[in-house]
């Protein structure tokens, strides 16, 4: 027990037992004390012009502020932890740690309190007419209370007893739980959330969060009501609600909800009907379906969505559809979900959403309804402009399918409709699931197109060597070429150059399978490569110059074959063509170009002996000064190679002219550095650095160093 005596000026501490009690220590104080409060071991203190801060175990104290109250307006009292309440200037109720700190700003209160009282989270003053009630938590007026001839107030362990001249009234605090929820249903969300925090430290864990997430829910719908859908979000989500809660609210969307379904929050949602409003308010109906929306979206991957997927899907696929949001209804049927067929299918078919419709089988594993489904949209069975590609998508598709049943089923079907674009589900296949080769090889037969696309995929793209590729390739490339009529002339153009290129570049078709197909046909310059590779340049040639009449094919068939190869082989080339051409005297005018333009790729003795006698010097002047030039300059080239290796004969001999003449001892167990054997016949060799060696073996180390290689 703490008493102050203002005649000694001390504040004395007893120890009361049951029969006496006994002064244990004395904290002397400089003025009268008029009023104290006590704080576990801390103490304040007012006189009657401040306020102190005591230690009770160390005496200590501290000098706070000065007031200018008169004794009956002085107020000291305990808030708890450490903490005090009191009657500041200013008419200010100051809070101060027993640290001699604020940690709280200060309560404007009325200048003639009487008293106050700390009842958490409220502070309670007491007027000669009123009694006031404060927050703690946001320094605010809360509630007033009228009274007459008011004297004191005295805290209890619920609330506050009042004093007046006459009477005692009790004062209890409404439980929380019940102030929290009256706030929200008068819609001061702010102020339920606010003391909802504050009264988090005198609340079981258990209880405060199941607090906590009624009211933030609560919260949620007063935002909801107020068509603040942002906020609205946000607390639903930080309070967990039951995303069935939500679906409940709309009308249409309560048949995805289990029949037992009871909602906790049937008195919060009264307050608006959405089936008045979607007959009175479209535009204004159509923002809650789109904050249902993200909201459904938000929650879908939470524990509470994964707990109703189903209910949670079911709503979002019925409010995709409401909204005609196609991209984000693809997306939910595209991928697994908790959408029932049971439930699904019926309103999909009701609303005509048919490519949905094959997805949403797709996903269940219903792979035959689902493509089944999309061919009833290409063939103009049902109308569904929400997917312009639905042949494409078919074509993936099956691509992608594991059941070979299935993809062979509709495989007619889609290349019948577009053999280019339907190839692509043998070619799209994944790289560890694809086709067998021959059977679909066998399929394709009665498709050439497709044949051909699949050929060059296997060839181009697989590096397919397999002989019967290669040829079926190049086959049906001729079979393509033939049918002129068939093809526009750039298609034409187009498949005869993969034709060539094909039979040029590859090493693996049968040449003569193929000349066999060819050789009746126009086809020259494909049977001249043919030819070539068979070594019959001369035919080749033959036939490129009289049959094909083109010309520039027949000289660009002597670069291309001899590409890789030495100078005479292109030489060799040249001078059959030049025969040919000499050979016709309509091709006299080809065979002088053919020299003029091509003067370093022929010899002139060569070339003379096969020239006319009639043809004058002028003529192939221009090749004769191009040869000459450099047979000229080969015979140069050729002297100065020469006179560089005499002059590295000489350089050898300068530095083998002194090593010859000098002299060197022999021993008799003298061993030969290469092959450390014996020195045992007159025979022997030396090297550089003066080590003798047998000569056989220096013979072998010098063919080494010159070789590379060894024996």
């Amino acid at each position: 027990m703490v008493t102050s005596s203002s005649r000694k000026k001390v504040i004395q501490i007893h120890v009361v037992g049951v029969d006496r009690w006994e002064v244990v220590k004395e904290v002397p104080v400089l003025q009268d004390p008029v009023a104290l409060a006590v704080d576990g071991t801390s103490l304040c203190v007012a006189t009657w012009d401040r306020y102190l801060l005591c230690d009770i175990q160390s005496g200590s104290s501290e000098k706070l502020f000065p007031h200018n109250h008169n004794r009956q307006h002085v107020i000291v009292t305990s808030v708890g932890q450490g903490e005090f309440l009191l009657n500041g200037p200013e008419s200010l109720g100051m809070f101060v740690m027993k640290t001699g700190i604020c940690q709280r700003p200060p309560l404007q209160w009325p200048q003639d309190v009487l008293a106050a009282r700390v009842c958490f989270p409220y502070i309670l003053t007491l007027q000669p007419h009123v009694l006031s009630v404060y927050s703690m938590l946001d320094q605010q007026h809360k509630q007033t209370v009228s009274l007459s001839g008011a004297k004191g107030l005295l805290s209890t362990s619920d609330g506050v007893l009042v004093f007046t001249e006459r009477d005692i009234f009790s004062l209890r605090l409404v439980p929380f739980e019940d102030q929290i929820q009256a706030l929200v249903e008068h819609e001061r969300v702010e102020e339920a959330l606010l003391l909802l925090n504050g009264v988090q430290n005198h609340h079981p864990l258990d209880s405060y969060k199941e607090l906590q997430k009624a009211t933030t829910c609560r919260a949620g719908f007063v935002c909801f009501q107020r068509e603040a859908f942002s906020e609205a979000r946000e607390f639903f989500i930080k309070g967990e609600l039951d995303p069935r809660e939500m679906i409940h609210l709309y009308p249409d969307m309560q048949s995805c909800l289990c029949e037992d379904f009871q909602s906790q929050f049937d008195q919060v949602n009264k307050s608006r009907d959405l089936q008045v409003l979607w007959q009175a308010d479209r535009n204004t109906f159509h923002r809650y379906l789109v904050f249902l929306g993200d909201f459904l979206r938000a929650v879908r991957s939470t524990g509470r969505g994964l707990k109703h997927s189903m209910e949670v899907d079911c709503a979002l696929l019925r409010l995709y559809i409401e909204l005609e949001d196609n991209e984000n209804l693809q997306q939910l049927v595209a991928f697994p979900d908790g959408c029932t067929l049971n439930h699904c299918v019926p309103v999909l078919e009701e609303h005509n959403r048919f490519f949905a419709l094959g997805s949403l089988y797709q996903t269940h594993g219903k792979h035959n309804d689902a493509i089944k489904t999309w061919v009833k949209i290409a063939d103009g069975f049902y109308k569904d402009p929400s997917c312009s590609d639905v042949y494409g998508h078919i074509v993936w598709t099956l691509s992608q399918l594991k059941d070979r049943d299935t993809m062979w089923k509709f495989a007619d079907w889609t290349l019948q409709r577009n053999q280019k674009v339907g190839v692509e589900i043998f070619i799209k296949c994944p790289p560890d699931d694809r086709v067998e080769t021959q059977d679909v090889l066998a399929f394709l037969e009665k498709y050439p197109l497709a044949l051909l696309m699949y050929l060059e995929f296997l060839i181009n793209d697989l590096n397919s060597e397999e002989e019967r590729h290669h040829s079926r390739l190049a086959l049906t490339y001729v079979t393509q070429t033939l049918r002129g009529e068939e093809e526009t002339e750039s298609d034409l153009r187009a498949t005869r150059g993969k034709l060539q290129q094909l039979l040029w570049e590859s090493k693996f078709y049968d040449v003569s399978t193929v000349y066999e197909r060819v050789g009746s046909t126009n086809l020259h310059i494909e049977k001249a490569i043919l030819l070539s590779r068979t070594g019959k340049h001369s035919q080749a040639l033959q036939m490129l110059v009289h049959q094909e009449r083109d010309l520039q094919a027949a000289e660009a068939y002597c670069s291309r074959v001899a590409q890789g190869q030495d100078s005479q082989s292109r030489q060799g080339l040249l001078l059959i063509l030049l025969q040919i051409y000499l050979s016709s005297e309509d091709l006299a005018s080809a065979a002088v170009d053919l020299l003029n333009n091509n003067p370093l790729l022929f010899a002139a003795e060569k070339v003379i002996q096969l020239l006319p006698d009639s043809w004058s010097v002028h003529l192939v002047s221009h090749f004769l000064v191009g040869s000459l030039r450099e047979t000229f300059h080969h015979r140069q080239m050729a002297r100065l190679q020469k006179a560089l290796a005499q002059v590295e004969l000489l350089r050898h001999k300068l530095n083998w002219v002194p090593a010859s003449k000098a002299k060197f001892r022999l021993d008799k167990e003298q061993k030969c550095k290469v092959c450390q054997k014996d020195l045992a016949e007159p025979q022997f060799a030396r090297n550089l650095n003066g080590n003798a060696l047998i000569f056989m073996a220096s013979y072998l180390r010098v063919w080494q160093i010159a070789t590379g290689r060894n024996l």
